[in-house]
């Protein structure tokens, strides 16, 4: 039984690792899409210093480092997966790629996944790098709960792919991709504790805000450091985690277009 399982499950892998490889080549190519990825969540949240320096932020257990830390992670789900696959998915569709893919014995999961590889790879390896310089050049210290900055990590990077191949399902070209993504990206750095800590707004705000898409998993990440979160607001959080997850899931599974839209 286990070698008829492993017979029939490595094509599949390797189709999957096969379509990972191309992305990754495509991706490559793409040089802006590459610098969006990989400098906006470098540079973008030491902008966000001066209006962390006006909140009082110790006063919520909630140190400069660790915030600046979280934001730093959060541009990498939003610019590093989110709008980089939207972009992707579009294209591939637009370009008819994913239409002879379908023609394939890859499974359609399967193709969506080898599409969204590349740029989660992405993200998880520049997650964990900007972990490791935030702690050594902000302060920031070790994480106090890693376990919960990894289920944060993970459950960010597979609900950014989810929502980028919704938002390309709504999205005409890849020149609109930029319009199409822009409001999941002002309401998560906005409201999801991304650019300012939920901890620091008001409680009826922030009890709002913790419900948004990418919130979760910011909070999640934000508590691995600063272990201040139960057990209880934990699973809470990952129980919101993937509810947004399998309602994202379920609604790419009933909408993505797999032809252009004419």
């Amino acid at each position: 039984m286990n070698t008829l399982t492993t017979t029939v499950r490595t094509p599949a892998v390797r189709r999957l690792r096969a379509l990972a490889r191309a992305e990754l080549t495509l991706l490559g190519r793409n040089r802006g899409v590459v610098l969006t990825a990989l400098m906006v969540p470098l540079s973008v949240p030491f902008s966000v210093r001066p209006a962390l320096d006006g909140l009082d932020l110790e006063k919520h257990g909630v140190s400069v480092g660790a915030a600046m830390l979280t934001a730093a992670i959060g541009f990498s789900f939003l610019f590093a997966v989110y709008t980089a696959l939207v972009n992707t998915y579009v294209a591939r569709r637009e370009e008819l790629v994913l239409k002879r893919l379908r023609t394939g014995e890859i499974s359609d999961t399967g193709i969506l996944t080898g599409t969204a590889l590349p740029a989660l790879t992405l993200g998880l390896a520049q997650a964990l790098v900007l972990c490791a310089g935030c702690a050594v050049l902000l302060h920031a210290g070790a994480p106090r709960a890693p376990y919960l900055t990894l289920l944060g990590l993970l459950a960010g990077l597979v609900l950014s792919a989810a929502l980028a191949a919704l938002t390309a399902s709504f999205t005409p070209t890849v020149e609109s991709g930029q319009v199409t993504a822009l409001p999941l990206v002002l309401v998560s750095m906005t409201g999801s504790g991304i650019m300012f800590p939920t901890e620091a707004m008001p409680e009826r705000l922030a009890s709002v805000c913790e419900l948004l898409p990418l919130s979760p998993a910011v909070r999640l990440v934000r508590a691995g450091w600063t272990g201040q979160l139960s057990a209880y607001e934990a699973l809470g959080a990952a129980a919101t985690a993937l509810a947004w997850t399998v309602v994202a899931v379920f609604a790419v599974r009933r909408w993505f277009r797999w032809e252009p839209r004419r």
